[in-house]
This record gives structure tokens, sequence and C-alpha cells, in this order.
């Protein structure tokens, strides 16, 4: 039973660093057209987002585990925005950022070559036909990532901030500097921006490195370590809590897939 699962594990290790591991959305071929929603700030663009008619059918059946408009409604990502999407993988998240920032805003969705490998079809479908056409592509290798400064409203890392701690030379996922990998997400930032974090709990006390085993990671530790690169910690939420999961096991155990207890975070970068 162990090595079926350490096989499971092993395959589906992109996937969820990048999608749920529920998340179908690696499906779509040939979606429908993408249309930009006006700026409408007194109506909820979030609703609006997830309701629009142009989502993929995989991303909408990924929606009740996500719960993705109560995640970018706590982020407070608004129309006009320009929004760096780290580890992007799939899109399910850049389609809906696209939508909520509208014509008058940017998503840049990054990509490295691990993910663009396990993503497969559903990258370049998500973008086929320029469907969306307010996000652009950044490519940059592990230790590869260079921002211009203070050029983005909002910043996100999905079920990622664990994989900062993830080595493998299976996938050519290399190991992050991730002293130098904060300090170029802080420069990144505009001064009041936002960096909104979410990601699968591990044991509190636990070490770092449970990224590296059960693909977790205490929050506390991403705490401190974002505040330690000069952000400040504006809010947390439970919308993605399940108290019943157990932070011992890992997060591709089938029994529990795509139903971990997972952390909202939202930090400022000071004015």
């Amino acid at each position: 039973m162990r090595t079926i699962l350490a096989l499971l594990t092993t395959t589906c290790l992109l996937a969820a660093c990048s999608q749920e591991a529920s998340d179908p959305v690696a499906e779509p071929s040939e979606p429908a057209a993408a249309t930009m929603p006006e700026s409408q700030p007194e109506v909820s663009v979030y609703a609006a987002a997830v309701a629009s008619e142009a989502r993929p059918e995989g991303d909408r059946a990924s929606d009740a585990g996500r719960n993705p408009q109560a995640v970018l409604e706590f982020f407070g990502i608004q129309p006009g925005d320009v929004v760096l999407e780290m580890w992007a993988g799939g899109g399910y998240y850049t389609e809906l950022l696209s939508h909520i920032v509208g014509n008058d805003g940017k998503v840049v969705a990054h990509a490295n070559t691990p993910i663009l490998n396990f993503a497969g079809e559903a990258h370049p479908n998500r973008h086929a036909n320029n469907r969306l056409p307010n996000t652009e592509i950044l490519m940059a290798e592990n230790n590869e990532l260079t921002l211009e400064a203070d050029s983005f409203d909002a910043i996100t890392i999905i079920l990622n901030y664990h994989d900062l701690y993830w080595v493998s030379e299976q996938y050519g996922w290399e190991k992050i500097d991730v002293a130098a990998f904060l300090a170029e997400i802080y420069k990144g930032v505009k001064p009041g921006g936002t960096l909104g974090i979410v990601d699968h709990q591990a044991t509190s006390g636990s070490p770092a490195e449970t990224g590296n085993t059960l693909h977790r990671i205490d929050s506390a530790i991403v705490i401190a370590e974002l505040e330690d690169a000069g952000f400040v910690l504006d809010g947390e939420s439970d919308v993605l809590a399940n108290p019943a999961d157990d932070h011992t096991r890992n997060v591709f155990d089938p029994e529990i897939r795509g139903k971990t207890d997972r952390f909202v975070l939202r930090f400022r970068k000071p004015n």
C-alpha cells in the first residue's frame, strides 16, 4: 500500500502544487472565448467572475472545493489591478483573475518548465486564440525570477509556497533560494500592494522541510518568513479551513486529496 501511495504522490506532485488535486482543469479543449467584464466595483466582480459562462466546465467542477469567490474577495483584488500569479499552472485562477481585473487591468501568469510539462495542453488551451487578452506569460525557472520594482498591485502564491522547500531531480525542480525569492517578490509588489497566500496547513511547529515530504507547511513559518522579508500580515481567513484534516498525512493521499485544511493569508507591503 505504501508503494502505491508513493507512486500516486510522485505522479500527482506537480498537479496539486499548481492546481488542486481534484481540479480537472487540465482537460479543457478550445474553451469559449472570454469576454472581459466592465470594471464595476459596486457590483461583486468576484461573483461575476465565478459565474462567467466563458469558464471551462472543468474549472466550474473545481469551485466547490476551492471557494474562489471568497478567496479572491479576501485578497481584495480589484478591477484595473496588475496581478502576478506565481506558478499559474493550468490557469484556473488566471482566468478568474482575468475577469476580475477587466480590460483596464492585467494578469501576468508565471510558469516554468516543470509546471508547463505537467500542465500539458491545459496551458496553451487556456490562452489559445487570445481568449484572455489581458493576460501574459512570464517564463522564469527556479532562481531566475526577476521582477521590475513596484510593478504589481497584487501577487498570489496559491498552493505553492511549500514548493520553496521542494526538490525533485526527476521533475527538474531545483532547490530554491528562499530568501532571494522572497526579496524578489517584495521588490515586485507596489507599496501598499497585496501578497495573497493559500497553502496546505502542516502540524504546528513542524519544519519547513515538511514541504518536501507531505507538501504542507506550517502557516507560522510563512508568516515569519514574509514578515522578515518586509511584508506586514494584513489578515487571515478560514474560508478553506478543514478542522478534520490530519496534518500528518500527505496531501496526495487519495482519502484526503482536495479536502485538506488550507490557510489563507493576506499581506501588505508598507507604503
